[in-house]
């Protein structure tokens, strides 16, 4: 079993009959869902998701779970992935360009539990650049802003598709890359009142606990 296969089924290990939950994406997310759908299978459990892109929605009905809305259930737990995890639990979210709607999910959640490779996990965020969705005509503004912000900011490009990567929203992705991220919460929100901005991967502030995969075996952190 890989370190990403272990966190996954461990969270999976902490959903209660009769939850509803927020599934996150991603390749460590998707080993989640699986030993969820498993257990669906096997023990009989009965759960609803809300997930937050078209992976986790095809993974749910691969597993015959049943979706629903924010519109018509509360979450009482999501279980997400991290590109960086810093000591204060922050985040940086967005690789698979679905932190839009993770975002919503996991701070609606009663609970959150991040799980992930143990190299996520840094001193201080940054190495990855920050993950920024932005409605297409707004690219260039943004862009200049990100430069003034002292960001280098790269349009991210799709690999099996001519042109920029599009979100499950419509959207494009800027990927900014800051030398350093000295108050990740003040940055959340300063990238956030950039015009043309929908959201960004920094992640402050919600965190219940991470999960973390070592050779050592699943380390748990809190707040």
């Amino acid at each position: 079993m890989n370190l990403k296969q272990e966190v996954g089924y461990k969270a999976a290990e902490e959903v209660k009959d009769g939850q509803i939950l927020g599934f996150g994406t991603g390749s460590t997310t998707k080993y989640f869902i699986d030993k969820v759908g498993m257990r669906v299978k096997e023990e009989g459990i009965e759960v609803m998701a809300i997930p937050t892109s078209y992976q986790s929605v095809l993974l749910a009905q691969e597993w015959n779970i049943p979706l629903t809305t924010l519109d018509e259930h509360s979450i009482d737990l999501a279980v997400d992935g991290a590109d960086e995890i810093d000591p204060q639990l922050n985040l940086i979210k967005g690789g698979g360009a679905a932190h839009t709607m993770e975002k919503i999910v996991d701070y609606s959640a009663d609970e959150l539990i991040i799980i992930a490779h143990d190299s996520k996990y840094v001193d201080q965020l940054g190495a990855f650049p920050v993950p920024v969705e932005v409605i297409p005509k707004a690219k260039t503004i943004v862009s200049n802003t990100l430069k003034d912000l002292g960001a280098s900011p790269k349009l991210r490009m799709a690999v099996n598709k001519d042109g920029p990567v599009i979100t499950d929203n419509g959207n494009f992705i800027i990927d900014a890359k800051f030398d350093e991220i000295l108050s990740p919460v003040d940055l959340e929100i300063e990238l956030n009142t950039i015009p043309g901005v929908v959201e960004n991967g920094i992640f402050t502030e919600m965190v219940d606990k991470v999960l973390l995969g070592t050779e050592d075996g699943v380390k748990e952190l809190k707040p």
